[in-house]
Protein backbone atom coordinates (compact mmCIF):
# COMPACT_ATOMS: atom_id res chain seq x y z
CA UNK A 1 0.00 0.00 0.00
CA UNK A 2 1.23 3.56 -0.54
CA UNK A 3 0.57 5.98 2.29
CA UNK A 4 -0.31 9.62 1.03
CA UNK A 5 -0.69 13.09 3.00
CA UNK A 6 -2.54 15.32 1.21
CA UNK A 7 -1.99 18.90 2.57
CA UNK A 8 -4.20 21.89 1.20
CA UNK A 9 -5.74 24.95 3.05
CA UNK A 10 -9.34 23.90 1.36
CA UNK A 11 -11.50 21.24 2.82
CA UNK A 12 -13.35 20.94 -0.13
CA UNK A 13 -9.69 19.62 -1.61
CA UNK A 14 -8.57 17.03 1.11
CA UNK A 15 -11.90 15.60 1.05
CA UNK A 16 -11.88 15.81 -2.71
CA UNK A 17 -8.57 13.83 -3.08
CA UNK A 18 -9.17 11.72 -0.26
CA UNK A 19 -12.37 9.82 -2.25
CA UNK A 20 -10.61 9.15 -4.84
CA UNK A 21 -7.09 8.19 -3.89
CA UNK A 22 -9.27 6.25 -1.24
CA UNK A 23 -10.85 4.44 -3.97
CA UNK A 24 -7.49 3.05 -5.21
CA UNK A 25 -6.90 -0.54 -4.06
CA UNK A 26 -3.00 0.06 -3.75
CA UNK A 27 -3.24 3.55 -1.79
CA UNK A 28 -4.32 4.54 1.86
CA UNK A 29 -4.79 8.22 2.91
CA UNK A 30 -3.37 8.51 6.01
CA UNK A 31 -4.12 11.93 6.35
CA UNK A 32 -5.83 14.97 5.01
CA UNK A 33 -4.62 18.06 7.12
CA UNK A 34 -4.17 21.51 6.23
CA UNK A 35 -0.66 23.64 6.28
CA UNK A 36 0.28 24.70 9.55
CA UNK A 37 -0.08 20.29 10.45
CA UNK A 38 1.77 19.31 7.99
CA UNK A 39 5.00 18.68 9.47
CA UNK A 40 3.47 16.79 12.44
CA UNK A 41 1.42 14.92 10.36
CA UNK A 42 4.88 13.93 8.14
CA UNK A 43 6.01 12.69 11.38
CA UNK A 44 3.32 11.02 12.90
CA UNK A 45 1.92 9.13 9.83
CA UNK A 46 4.97 8.57 7.55
CA UNK A 47 3.51 8.37 4.65
CA UNK A 48 5.49 7.76 1.23
CA UNK A 49 4.10 10.15 -1.00
CA UNK A 50 2.61 13.70 0.22
CA UNK A 51 0.59 16.11 -2.29
CA UNK A 52 1.72 19.55 -1.12
CA UNK A 53 -0.69 22.83 -1.72
CA UNK A 54 2.18 25.68 -2.60
CA UNK A 55 -0.23 28.37 -2.03
CA UNK A 56 -1.51 28.45 1.71
CA UNK A 57 -2.53 31.71 3.75
CA UNK A 58 -1.45 29.63 7.04
CA UNK A 59 2.05 28.43 6.28
CA UNK A 60 3.82 28.74 2.83
CA UNK A 61 4.27 25.61 0.75
CA UNK A 62 7.86 26.32 0.02
CA UNK A 63 8.44 26.71 3.47
CA UNK A 64 6.73 23.41 4.12
CA UNK A 65 8.54 21.72 1.26
CA UNK A 66 11.56 22.81 3.04
CA UNK A 67 11.19 21.62 6.02
CA UNK A 68 10.04 17.98 5.08
CA UNK A 69 12.91 17.76 2.43
CA UNK A 70 15.07 17.95 5.91
CA UNK A 71 13.58 15.26 7.55
CA UNK A 72 16.00 11.96 7.97
CA UNK A 73 13.96 9.89 5.41
CA UNK A 74 11.49 12.84 4.09
CA UNK A 75 8.83 11.61 1.86
CA UNK A 76 8.16 12.06 -1.96
CA UNK A 77 6.60 15.72 -2.32
CA UNK A 78 4.37 16.96 -5.34
CA UNK A 79 3.11 20.30 -5.15
CA UNK A 80 -0.67 21.21 -5.98
CA UNK A 81 -1.73 24.32 -7.44
CA UNK A 82 -4.60 26.00 -8.89
CA UNK A 83 -2.55 28.10 -11.68
CA UNK A 84 -0.91 26.26 -14.25
CA UNK A 85 1.45 29.16 -14.95
CA UNK A 86 2.65 29.50 -11.26
CA UNK A 87 5.71 31.50 -10.82
CA UNK A 88 7.09 29.31 -7.84
CA UNK A 89 7.42 25.92 -9.81
CA UNK A 90 10.86 26.07 -10.29
CA UNK A 91 11.77 27.24 -6.75
CA UNK A 92 9.77 23.98 -5.74
CA UNK A 93 11.86 21.86 -7.96
CA UNK A 94 15.11 23.03 -7.14
CA UNK A 95 13.61 22.92 -3.75
CA UNK A 96 13.77 19.22 -4.16
CA UNK A 97 9.62 18.41 -5.56
CA UNK A 98 9.23 15.46 -7.39
CA UNK A 99 6.24 16.73 -9.23
CA UNK A 100 3.65 19.27 -9.65
CA UNK A 101 -0.23 18.71 -10.53
CA UNK A 102 -3.06 20.88 -11.20
CA UNK A 103 -5.78 20.59 -8.56
CA UNK A 104 -8.12 20.11 -11.64
CA UNK A 105 -6.08 16.64 -12.68
CA UNK A 106 -8.54 14.05 -14.05
CA UNK A 107 -9.71 12.22 -10.75
CA UNK A 108 -8.73 8.91 -12.89
CA UNK A 109 -5.08 10.01 -13.76
CA UNK A 110 -4.54 10.85 -9.54
CA UNK A 111 -3.80 7.01 -8.52
CA UNK A 112 -1.62 6.68 -11.18
CA UNK A 113 0.31 9.83 -10.95
CA UNK A 114 0.72 9.00 -7.13
CA UNK A 115 1.76 5.24 -8.26
CA UNK A 116 4.36 6.93 -10.46
CA UNK A 117 6.10 9.53 -7.32
CA UNK A 118 5.74 6.21 -4.96
CA UNK A 119 8.05 4.27 -7.98
CA UNK A 120 10.64 6.82 -7.71
CA UNK A 121 9.15 8.61 -11.18
CA UNK A 122 8.52 12.33 -11.72
CA UNK A 123 4.79 13.94 -12.26
CA UNK A 124 4.56 16.92 -13.75
CA UNK A 125 1.10 18.28 -15.19
CA UNK A 126 1.02 18.23 -18.83
CA UNK A 127 0.25 22.07 -18.57
CA UNK A 128 3.11 23.04 -16.75
CA UNK A 129 5.46 21.05 -18.11
CA UNK A 130 6.51 23.59 -21.21
CA UNK A 131 6.78 25.91 -18.77
CA UNK A 132 9.18 24.05 -16.50
CA UNK A 133 11.49 22.84 -18.96
CA UNK A 134 11.60 26.35 -21.23
CA UNK A 135 12.55 27.96 -17.94
CA UNK A 136 14.98 25.63 -16.02
CA UNK A 137 17.02 25.12 -19.28
CA UNK A 138 17.36 28.51 -19.76
CA UNK A 139 18.88 29.05 -16.13
CA UNK A 140 22.52 29.12 -14.67
CA UNK A 141 25.66 28.83 -16.58
CA UNK A 142 25.56 27.08 -19.91
CA UNK A 143 29.22 25.66 -18.70
CA UNK A 144 28.13 23.88 -15.72
CA UNK A 145 26.61 20.28 -17.89
CA UNK A 146 29.36 19.29 -18.67
CA UNK A 147 31.59 19.79 -16.45
CA UNK A 148 29.43 17.92 -13.63
CA UNK A 149 28.64 15.11 -16.11
CA UNK A 150 32.11 14.46 -15.82
CA UNK A 151 31.86 13.16 -12.63
CA UNK A 152 29.08 9.92 -13.67
CA UNK A 153 30.63 7.32 -14.26
CA UNK A 154 29.05 5.40 -17.52
CA UNK A 155 26.40 3.04 -15.64
CA UNK A 156 25.31 6.56 -13.68
CA UNK A 157 25.09 8.20 -17.00
CA UNK A 158 22.87 5.83 -18.23
CA UNK A 159 20.32 5.54 -15.28
CA UNK A 160 20.29 9.33 -15.63
CA UNK A 161 18.91 9.02 -18.96
CA UNK A 162 16.66 6.99 -18.43
CA UNK A 163 15.54 9.32 -15.38
CA UNK A 164 14.89 11.83 -18.04
CA UNK A 165 12.91 9.94 -20.11
CA UNK A 166 10.53 9.71 -17.24
CA UNK A 167 11.21 5.86 -16.33
CA UNK A 168 10.64 5.26 -12.95
CA UNK A 169 13.28 3.04 -10.69
CA UNK A 170 11.38 -0.33 -11.01
CA UNK A 171 11.31 0.53 -14.78
CA UNK A 172 14.68 1.42 -15.02
CA UNK A 173 15.17 -2.01 -13.34
CA UNK A 174 14.21 -4.08 -15.17
CA UNK A 175 15.62 -2.05 -18.16
CA UNK A 176 18.99 -2.70 -17.42
CA UNK A 177 18.47 -6.06 -15.08
CA UNK A 178 19.49 -4.55 -12.10
CA UNK A 179 17.53 -4.53 -8.74
CA UNK A 180 15.85 -1.64 -7.25
CA UNK A 181 18.21 -1.00 -4.64
CA UNK A 182 21.44 -0.99 -6.70
CA UNK A 183 18.97 1.61 -9.36
CA UNK A 184 18.18 3.77 -5.59
CA UNK A 185 21.75 3.98 -5.15
CA UNK A 186 22.29 5.12 -8.35
CA UNK A 187 19.82 7.89 -8.10
CA UNK A 188 21.34 8.81 -5.11
CA UNK A 189 25.26 9.30 -6.35
CA UNK A 190 23.39 11.55 -9.31
CA UNK A 191 21.89 13.66 -7.55
CA UNK A 192 25.18 13.97 -4.99
CA UNK A 193 27.61 14.62 -8.35
CA UNK A 194 25.03 16.77 -10.30
CA UNK A 195 24.50 19.15 -6.65
CA UNK A 196 20.47 18.95 -7.50
CA UNK A 197 18.05 17.94 -4.89
CA UNK A 198 15.58 15.16 -6.98
CA UNK A 199 14.54 13.14 -9.88
CA UNK A 200 13.39 16.94 -11.79
CA UNK A 201 15.93 18.82 -11.69
CA UNK A 202 18.78 15.58 -12.41
CA UNK A 203 15.99 14.80 -15.80
CA UNK A 204 15.97 18.81 -16.52
CA UNK A 205 20.07 19.27 -16.49
CA UNK A 206 19.90 15.95 -18.72
CA UNK A 207 17.82 17.75 -21.39
CA UNK A 208 19.40 21.00 -21.12
CA UNK A 209 23.24 18.69 -21.25
CA UNK A 210 21.44 17.07 -24.51
CA UNK A 211 21.56 13.67 -22.84
CA UNK A 212 18.48 12.32 -24.61
CA UNK A 213 19.85 13.02 -27.85
CA UNK A 214 22.71 11.34 -26.69
CA UNK A 215 20.55 8.10 -25.40
CA UNK A 216 18.20 8.35 -28.19
CA UNK A 217 21.34 7.92 -30.72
Amino acid sequence: MIRVLVVDDEALIRTGFRSILDAADNIEVVGAVSGGQALQAVRETHPDVVLLDIRMPDVDGLTVLGEIRRLPEPPVVAMLTTFDMDEYVETALRSGAAGFLLKDTDPEALPSSVQSLADGGTVLSAKVTRTVVDGYLSAGPQERPPKALERLTDREREVLILVAEGLSNADIATRMHLSTGTVKDHVSAILTKLGVSGRVQAALFAQRAGLLAEGAG
